[in-house]
């Protein structure tokens, strides 16, 4: 059996959905200061996205979407086992597919992406290489383009944050659903072979 139960788990990300909200239509520059938005987009090269450090109607929004997605999961979590493990069975696996896409766009297509050319640094004139840190790239690199439909206020580090914990959570949920999946199982053959205790 997991040491953390998937239940446990999904009321954790429930929450942490909801306080997001909460924060987002407070005081946004508390989640873009976050230490983990710094320390994940300074290893990413991501840019700092200014639109947080203001309330605005696209933050307030944002804030509103969280909250109201955070309680909606929390109610669902809340019904019967039979329809409440059916349905993260099938909400783990897509959320984890969504949130791992949209964290490899954010970077894979971000300025600081190693599938850019790379540009000449200033000072020593020398060429930067594609495993050097990406604040060594000094400008755009050639070749790259703001993307056209909207996607370019995605490629920031305060959403690049979000879609990564939000892709190793429902990781974890998916494999310890699975697990305990295994174990309900094997605990109902048993029943069925009368030599298991109810």
């Amino acid at each position: 059996m997991a040491l953390i139960s998937a239940k446990t788990i999904i009321t954790s990300i429930c929450l942490f959905h909801i306080t997001l909200g909460f924060f987002f239509l407070t005081n946004p520059i508390t989640i873009a200061d976050q230490g983990i938005v710094y320390l994940l987009g300074e290893a990413m090269g991501l840019p700092y996205a200014r639109s947080f450090e203001a309330q605005s109607p696209a933050v307030a929004f944002l804030g509103i979407m969280l909250a109201s997605i955070g309680l909606c999961d929390l109610l669902t979590h809340s019904l019967p086992d039979d329809f409440s493990d059916h349905y993260w069975a099938m909400q783990a696996p897509l959320r984890l597919t969504i949130f791992f896409l949209l964290a490899l766009y954010t970077f894979l297509f971000s300025p600081s992406s190693p599938l850019y050319t790379p540009v000449w640094t200033s000072g020593a004139g020398l060429t930067s290489g594609r495993l050097q840190h990406p604040s060594a790239h000094a400008h755009p690199p050639a070749g790259y383009a703001a993307s056209a439909w909207g996607g370019e206020g995605l490629k920031n580090r305060v959403f690049f944050t979000f879609a990564f914990v939000e892709t190793f959570s429902w990781f974890w949920v998916w494999v310890t659903l699975s697990e305990e999946r295994g174990v309900r199982a094997a605990r109902k053959a048993r029943r069925r072979s009368g030599y298991g205790v109810q």
